[in-house]
């Protein structure tokens, strides 16, 4: 009797055992990434090379007036968004090179009502991002309302709702330091567009805390002369002397100039550092000095590339004399020249291949990252469906009387590439006539795939609008009528931004429809990918399209 006891407790307990390494097993699978959390990388765009360099830009995406911090091993980077919606970006990296999203500051707009129609090149424009006990700050302008401040434990998010710490016209691109007394103080430029007044550099105190400007500010520098356009200024204090880091000469073929002082309110010398100079890199400027935990200085800025965007790029830099030198300087004379390609910051390891990411299969419980829309996201325009596999898009009312330049519901992301195709695989189930689904390049002019529901039945189109600001004409191509409600869209971008459409119904034969199009930017932005779902007129129900991935190759 003990012994059969015996045998039956080991039966047990072998039971038990087994229960418990399945149930393990399943835990662990539950648990590992999946390939949608690994990490992204590009098939168009990638700036490390995998021998220990990179080429420039880091990111061939327009994030626009890039700043960047270090916090231990981590950098940090946000952008200037201006109407997209979420906004403010905020980047990721271990080596200055690799880079991912990680998320928004900004998940809608204030004021809203305003923001929730589309604003283009309004919003935010250039900020910074800091950290100071324990919190990360990002302060952002919006040219017609004043500075804010938005901040944050967890650089991923939450964020605190934005706080108007000055409220004024034409006040833009602030940046704090905090100084080494206790003292708190604010850099910025002004915008004439909204102020009458431009190419100045203004510094005013402000509380420990962040949160309030304590005077009307100090004119510091006058770049007229010398330095017009001077804006987007960074601000730092390193061996006694105070600097603003700040470009000048305008976003197309502009310089960087940094000036310093040993008194916060100066007077500023000033030299320029960094300057195309015989480069194919135009307009490099409007950046950040950050230090690697060995010791190394680099500085990122951006370079305007018009359909494209202001893409990322990242510099050696050393320090002379008490004087930043940037880029390569070859003749000695203190300003730099960009380089294309360089050795990889030293971080103390190697870290793996990583880039924003483009593709997107919609098999998440939420958006990917990469997408924002063209104002303050409405709540019954799309959603996700998680296991389900697809994102849907409602056809909202287009309104009356508009082109897509005032559509607030456009879905959209950055261009990624000098050249690359983006295709989408998609249901639409219209529920009646006018109702439309489509591939979207947006700027201030813009072409579209799209499949419209007719009397006929389904019909492709390819649609372009000229000077879309000014209400241009519409021009649509010779309809295809389709046998499925099953199809795919596709766009091949070149590296002169020209654009061909094209659609399919099997995913492996595709027709060319239309003409060629070329990509134009937006205001201030770059051009951008991505997809719609709309209607003319009302209906009790809507109809919608079902996009079960987008591609990127």
């Amino acid at each position: 009797m003990k012994k059969a006891m015996s045998r039956e407790t080991r039966t047990a307990r072998s039971s038990i055992l087994i229960l418990l390494f399945i149930l393990l097993s399943l835990s662990t699978r539950a648990q590992a990434p999946s390939s949608a959390s690994a990490p992204a990388v590009s098939k168009v765009w990638v700036a490390d090379r995998g021998d220990g360099s990179y080429q420039n830009p880091i990111i061939h995406a327009d994030y626009s007036d890039p700043d960047v911090i270090r916090v231990g091993e981590d950098f940090y980077m946000t952008a200037s968004s201006f109407n997209a919606s979420p906004g403010l970006p905020v980047l990721h990296s271990k080596d200055l090179v690799n880079w991912s999203l990680i998320g928004y500051a900004l998940a809608r707009q204030p004021p809203f009502d305003v923001y929730s129609r589309p604003q283009h090149g309004n919003g935010v424009w250039a900020p910074s991002i800091r950290y100071h006990n324990g919190e990360f700050y990002i302060y952002y302008p919006d040219p017609d309302y004043g500075i804010y401040m938005v901040k944050a434990r967890n650089p991923a998010g939450p964020w605190s709702e934005p706080l108007l710490i000055k409220e004024a016209k034409g006040w833009i691109d602030p940046c704090p330091l905090w100084d080494t007394d206790g003292n708190a103080y604010l850099v910025s430029a002004m915008a004439a567009s909204r102020s009458g007044i431009k190419s100045i550099l203004i510094v005013s105190r402000m509380t420990s805390d962040g949160t309030r400007l304590l005077d009307e500010g100090v004119m510091v520098f006058d770049g007229h002369d010398k330095h017009p356009t001077l804006e987007g200024p960074k601000f730092y204090k390193r061996n006694g002397y105070y600097y603003i880091f700040a470009p000048a000469g305008g976003v197309s073929m502009g310089w960087q100039l940094a000036l310093r002082s040993k008194n916060v309110y100066g007077p500023y010398e000033g030299r320029v550092v960094l300057a195309q100079g015989k480069t194919t890199i135009n307009g490099p400027h409007q950046g950040a000095w950050v230090d690697t935990q060995t010791g190394e200085d680099w500085f990122i800025h951006f370079q305007d590339k018009g359909a494209y965007g202001r893409v990322v790029h990242l510099q050696p830099m050393k320090w002379i004399n008490d004087w930043p030198s940037i880029g390569i300087d070859a003749d000695g004379d203190g300003t730099g020249e960009p380089v294309l390609t360089y050795k990889k910051p030293n971080v103390g390891k190697r870290w793996p291949i990583q880039t924003p990411a483009d593709s997107d299969e919609f098999n998440a419980a939420g958006l990917g990252l990469q997408w924002q829309w063209q104002a303050n996201r409405q709540p019954n325009w799309a959603f996700p469906t998680g296991s389900f596999g697809f994102l849907r898009l409602f056809n909202v009312p287009l309104p009356e009387g508009s082109n897509f330049w005032d559509v607030p519901n456009l879905l959209l992301q950055k261009f990624p590439a000098p050249e690359f195709t983006a295709t989408t695989k998609l249901t639409f189930t219209a529920r009646t006539d006018d109702e439309e689904t489509g591939l979207v390049v947006m700027g201030l002019d813009y072409a579209y795939v799209s499949v419209k529901k007719r009397p006929e039945g389904l019909v492709v189109y390819e649609t372009i609008v000229k000077d879309a600001e000014k209400g241009g004409k519409v021009k649509e191509s010779r309809g295809a009528l389709l046998s499925s409600n099953t199809f795919y869209l596709r766009v091949k971008v070149s590296k002169t931004a020209t654009c061909n459409f094209s659609y399919s119904t099997d995913g492996v034969s595709f027709s060319t429809i239309g003409e060629p199009f070329t990509a134009r930017e937006g205001k201030w932005i770059g051009a951008k990918v991505g997809l719609f779902a709309v209607r003319r007129g009302k209906t009790r129900e809507t109809g919608y399209a079902d996009f079960d991935w987008f591609r990127v190759e």
